[in-house]
């Protein structure tokens, strides 16, 4: 399905004012004009920078995969690790750096799996995901200030199935598993 559709009206943008700076995103608000009614309507977008999110597969098959204290929710949260695009940086090398400061873990170069608009509804953002194969152990964590996690290696069947039964929530990690549902069916063909 084609994203655009000539039949939906675009509403145009009028004017910007941003509401909010924070370390993590701003927030602003964006008058929009509907091109047939004429109505105008103020929406809030937050601007965060863009993401990125790894799946990283050991040799013997299994996701590298962190728990981690999420204020959002105020719960534990199992997901594949990740972080934030620093400015002028390519997705794959973000990827590669992130899951090596989070778990320790290097491997085979990466590849793009596929992006996506967490929220389009009201972020501007995309979430990259990158696949790292032949996942291994060979640094030291490098966690930021305010990170504290468990790395936890599972079987990738185990991680599909948990994704499956609600044990893991987190949207983009869902996203992500998705994205590489058909890369592990062919390995799991290829490799019995």
């Amino acid at each position: 399905m084609n994203s655009s559709n000539s039949e939906l009206p675009r509403w145009e943008a009028l004017a910007h004012t941003t509401i909010a700076n924070t370390r993590i995103f701003a927030v602003r608000s964006t008058r929009f004009r509907h091109p047939v009614r004429g109505t105008e309507r103020d929406f809030i977008v937050i601007d965060p920078p863009d993401w990125v999110n790894v799946v990283a597969l050991t040799r013997d098959r299994r996701i590298v995969l962190v728990q981690q204290f999420r204020y959002g929710i105020d719960e534990f949260s199992l997901e594949i690790p990740g972080g934030v695009i620093e400015a002028g940086e390519e997705p794959i090398i973000a990827g590669v750096r992130e899951l090596q400061e989070e778990t320790g873990y290097t491997g085979a170069p990466g590849r793009i799996l596929g992006s996506v608009h967490p929220n389009p509804a009201m972020q501007s953002n995309r979430c990259h995901f990158v696949y790292v194969e032949d996942a291994e152990l060979t640094q030291p964590l490098a966690w930021d200030a305010d990170e504290e996690m468990r790395v936890v290696v599972l079987p990738a069947d185990e991680v599909f199935a948990l994704a499956r039964s609600g044990g893991i929530t987190h949207s983009l990690t869902l996203n992500a598993l998705l994205l590489f549902e058909p890369v592990w069916r062919e390995l799991s063909r290829v490799g019995g």
